[in-house]
């Protein structure tokens, strides 16, 4: 199966935010590890991690169609957070624009007709909202929790591993 030209080119385009956001995910857990937060550090290595394994999927999918696979600079993270607040902030953000990629490209696919493609990325748009939710829910925390006060974010991600 082969995909247009306009979805191999948006296709690759996702890929490098993907880079991108792994990247900016390293980078907060940086942040976390600075301040010896250790949930918090896992947790943003974990979504490091989970956007590296996003692009890859993507690039696999390139490949499946018989697409050229075309590797884009990566834009730099941003690093110098003034809290974190305003990390899960960024967080939230960033995947909201993930989310809104992601039906950019599901809006190409429908325009194109092309059903492999629309298959392919409802995964990645079920995938956003439990994205999109879960940083809301830690901005949350973090909020009500307060700077001064960390260690509760980190008790609630303890009391939540404990429930999985």
């Amino acid at each position: 199966m082969e995909i247009s030209e306009r979805l191999a080119n948006a296709i690759n385009d996702q890929i490098v935010h993907e880079f991108q956001a792994s990247h900016q995910y390293l980078a907060a857990a940086g942040y976390f590890k600075e301040k010896e937060l250790a949930l918090l550090h896992k947790l943003f290595m974990k979504q490091s991690d989970e956007e590296r394994a996003h692009a890859l999927k993507f690039v696999a999918y390139l490949w499946d169609t018989n697409s050229k696979l075309e590797l884009k600079a990566i834009p730099a993270a941003y690093g110098n957070f003034k809290s974190s607040e305003d990390v899960m902030d960024g967080a939230l953000k960033w995947e909201k624009e993930v989310t809104r990629r992601i039906n950019e490209l599901m809006a190409i696919a429908v325009e194109d007709k092309d059903y492999q493609s629309q298959s392919f990325f409802k995964w990645f748009i079920d995938e956003q909202l439990e994205e999109e939710n879960s940083m809301l829910t830690l901005l949350n925390v973090v909020k009500m929790s307060g700077e001064k006060n960390l260690l509760m974010v980190e008790a609630y991600l303890a009391h939540l591993k404990k429930m999985d």
